[in-house]
């Protein structure tokens, strides 16, 4: 069934269509009368005079409306009207508009993604009026006091607990304290360490040294390059430590041997092949460093070194007797290293034995031994 409205709609739109058509026909003569030779440049003159009154009319129908437009914008009915709309429901609906559809945080994204915004925070933070209030806010009292309140708030307490005992912070403790740059630092600090109280210890040994000759021959001496008796003493003792850890590592295992095939009798014969074995130990312990290197570990962490009447290391043999002479220079209560507080080059009876010296690795000889020297050296020996 035809709805009464669709017709009306159908007629209107066939008398808009009628109007159109009878408007072309009627400007039809018109349009032929414009492009007559004789009869055009008058009507396009005209024209043109009625289009620029036109232009004039609209004028100032445009500064007569905007006139109007401030009339009414400044009347007071209009300003009650506007306060009755900001007070009313449509001011919230508006704002929940405006953040249901996220236009501000559009609008700002658009604004930052522009070059010319970041070129104005540039061109702002390098104003002088910027650097110049940011010196003064750091300059402020007020700034200080704010500072000190927020370091000094229960809330600071309670984030910086949270933090550190976060699951984060516990991975991020993990991964530097694992990190290689830290490890490498912590080594190089311990190495630093040790160097450093070994160096010391080797300093004051050196002091007491001189001080020990001095008291003893009772004159100045001078800054000689061998070796005294607290420097040797302190090598001496680390060696003999070393030695014994591992002629006792040795003994272990042995004793971890003999103990699966049974006891070894008598007392006497276990004393004897322990006494046999430390020798052993302690004797290849010492041939063989001043042997191959001239220094044990011990004379090396107190920078020592030992040197026959050339200034090599001693030979095999040489080393032999020095051992022998240090056994018979320990046995008397430690009395064979007395000659070095009393002999110009420090020598004890494994020294004179074996035609040895100590010298101090950081000193150079004050002179050059000549021929009769290393003959009276050699002989001594």
């Amino acid at each position: 069934m035809t709805d009464a409205r669709d017709i009306a709609v159908g007629l209107f739109a066939t008398g808009v269509r009628a109007g159109a058509a009878a408007g072309r026909l009627a400007l039809l003569p018109v349009r032929l009368a414009a492009r007559a030779p004789l009869v055009g440049p008058p009507l396009q003159r005209a024209g043109e005079a009625l289009a620029s009154d036109g232009l004039e009319a609209q004028a100032r129908s445009r500064e007569q409306l905007e006139a109007a437009a401030d009339e009414l914008l400044a009347a007071p009915e209009v300003e009650r009207a506007v306060d009755r709309a900001l007070a009313g429901p449509l001011t919230d609906t508006f704002a929940r508009s405006l953040a249901k559809h996220r236009v501000a945080e559009r609008v700002a994204a658009e604004i930052a993604a522009t070059p010319e915004f970041e070129q104005a925070i540039v061109d702002a933070l390098d104003h002088e009026a910027t650097l110049r209030l940011v010196d003064r806010a750091l300059a402020s009292p007020g700034l200080e006091r704010l500072v000190i309140e927020a370091l000094e708030s229960r809330l600071t307490a309670e984030v910086t607990d949270r933090a550190l005992d976060s699951p984060e912070m516990q991975r991020v403790v993990e991964h530097v304290a694992s990190s290689p740059a830290v490890r490498s630092a912590m080594q190089r600090q311990t190495t630093t360490l040790a160097e450093e109280l070994v160096s010391g210890v080797r300093r004051r040994a050196e002091r007491a040294d001189d001080a020990a000759q001095r008291k003893v021959r009772r004159r100045q001496v001078a800054d000689v390059p061998y070796a005294g008796v607290a420097t040797r003493a302190f090598g001496l003792a680390v060696d003999v430590l070393l030695a014994q850890i591992i002629f006792l590592t040795g003994a272990a295992l042995v004793g971890l041997v003999v103990s699966l095939v049974g006891d070894l009798r008598p007392a006497w014969l276990v004393a004897a092949l322990a006494g046999a074995g430390w020798t052993l130990v302690s004797g290849t312990y010492f041939v063989l460093f001043w042997t191959a290197a001239g220094q044990t570990p011990g004379m090396r962490l107190m920078h020592l070194r030992v040197s026959d009447h050339r200034g090599q290391p001693p030979s095999l043999g040489r080393s032999a007797v020095r051992f022998v002479g240090l056994l018979l220079a320990i046995v008397p209560l430690l009395a064979g290293f007395l000659p070095v507080l009393f002999d110009d080059r420090r020598r004890g009876l494994h020294d004179f034995l074996a035609g040895t010296v100590v010298l101090y690795v950081d000193r150079e000889p004050l002179v050059v031994e000549t021929a009769s020297a290393t003959e009276a050296l050699t002989q001594s020996g």
